[in-house]
């Protein structure tokens, strides 16, 4: 099994962890963002206790329902 090299950085503010964060996430390809969408949308659905069906398309539902103010 082939180590993976672990790099810690230390932040003096929340908004430079974000943005170090963004430039991660943006240098990566789409597929694997899209990978990594899929699976915190699957761990979340797993934390309500709900079931995604397999060979399902797309979503069938939105996981949470957001207010909306002009309503």
């Amino acid at each position: 099994m082939e180590a993976i090299p672990i790099t810690a950085r230390k932040y003096t503010n929340f908004d430079d962890i974000k943005a170090d964060e963004y430039r991660y996430w943006q240098s990566r390809p789409v597929h694997e963002r899209m990978d990594a969408i899929e699976e915190l949308v699957q761990t979340a659905y797993a934390l309500k206790g709900w079931e995604i069906e397999p060979d399902v398309p797309r979503l069938q539902r939105p996981f949470v329902r957001l207010p909306v103010p002009w309503r």
